[in-house]
């Protein structure tokens, strides 16, 4: 009589295997953008996805500069960030932001959608963002990812 019948799956992370994934962000929405590249990262896409455990795969994001946004959100959203000193509060609008550090904008709507622990830290470092179309990891042979 086998007893495993019941027993619930738990990824070893030394079992893994990961993939390597590239996303065109040209013409996306960024939030469901992130969304789909967040799942990939944590891995929820894959039957063996286990919660404390990194299951996921590496995500490349290509044409960050390019993202689309819906509503008026290239005026009116912006990005909070505090120096350490008294009044040092500094507001970037998105449009400043796209201008000067184009790829932080995917990074930060990605970041907020993974977990703020060790796991989520050592999840965000699979994510790979780049402005223009050239990235250094044609030798990992990544996978399309439509979105």
């Amino acid at each position: 009589m086998n007893h495993n019948i019941n027993k619930t799956f738990s990824a070893k992370a030394e079992d893994i295997n990961r993939k390597w994934y590239i996303v065109d962000a040209e013409n996306k929405v960024l939030g469901r953008l992130a969304v789909e590249v967040a799942k990939v990262l944590r891995g929820k896409n894959k039957p063996e996805f286990t919660p404390h455990v990194d299951t996921g795969d590496f995500v490349i994001v290509i044409n960050a500069d390019k993202v689309d946004l819906t509503g008026q959100k290239f005026d009116q959203k912006y990005y909070l960030r505090y120096t350490g000193y008294m009044g040092g509060q500094k507001k970037t609008t998105l449009k400043e932001m796209l201008k000067k550090h184009p790829t932080r904008v995917v990074e930060h709507a990605v970041k907020g959608m993974i977990p703020k622990n060790k796991l989520g830290r050592q999840v965000f470092k699979k994510l790979k963002v780049y402005a223009g179309t050239v990235h250094p990891h044609e030798a990992q042979k990544p996978e399309k990812l439509e979105i």
